[in-house]
């Protein structure tokens, strides 16, 4: 049995402004690195034999907050990035509606083989996504001969692991929490997860956010 502690980024910017991020590469803020701070102290006594990192920077801040304090590296892990959403990347939630209407209405509707149209990078479809994302997780627990890691990811990563964990299909809306800088845990037992505690913000104290997923709130 191995326990995970998947852990969203901090805030950034385009949180804040509701801009989707996707895979491009944005920092924390201000907000965000105070976020990861509180996340590091809390973290700082527990014993975790591992912290693996999605390459985005945000990712990365925010595990180097969890590793640095207790002399621990940071592995990096491209399979933890977030959802790939092409052009939808850069935009405000409510300015893709008005540029991309036919591409939004299908994000709308759950369309779990929709692919949006590209922009700097191709868009992942849901499924693919799906795919990708439960499979990083399930991989680097399987590897490593570990008891405890963390990982540090994104709102779509996490929000992949819950459905995974508790059955819940893709196209179900979303009912469920995804904070950043929340410690989310989670049991592997080589075949399944089992989600043992979620959206824990408790170490946040006033850092705390009301930001939830990098993707439309459905």
């Amino acid at each position: 049995m191995i326990e995970i502690l998947l852990i969203r980024h901090g805030e950034t910017d385009w949180n804040a402004e509701r801009r989707l991020q996707g895979h491009l590469d944005i920092p924390l803020n201000a907000h965000g690195r105070r976020q990861a701070v509180a996340l590091g102290k809390a973290l700082l006594l527990e014993p975790l034999d591992a912290i693996i990192a999605s390459d985005l920077q945000r990712a990365r801040q925010t595990a180097e907050a969890i590793g640095t304090p207790r002399g621990m590296t940071v592995s990096i892990d491209p399979g933890l990035r977030e959802r790939c959403y092409g052009a939808f990347e850069g935009l405000r939630y409510d300015e893709i509606s008005s540029v991309y209407p036919e591409a939004y209405a299908a994000w709308q509707a759950r369309d779990l083989d929709a692919r949006y149209p590209r922009g700097v990078h191709a868009a992942e479809t849901m499924r693919e996504f799906f795919a990708r994302a439960v499979g990083a997780i399930t991989r680097l627990a399987s590897g490593g001969g570990h008891r405890k890691i963390a990982m540090v990811t994104h709102g779509g990563v996490l929000e992949c692991a819950y459905r995974a964990a508790q059955g819940v299909g893709l196209a179900h809306a979303r009912d469920f929490e995804v904070r950043n800088a929340s410690i989310n845990r989670v049991r592997w037992n080589g075949a399944g997860m089992q989600i043992t505690s979620w959206a824990d913000v408790a170490h946040l104290g006033a850092h705390t956010d009301h930001v939830v997923l990098d993707e439309i709130d459905r």
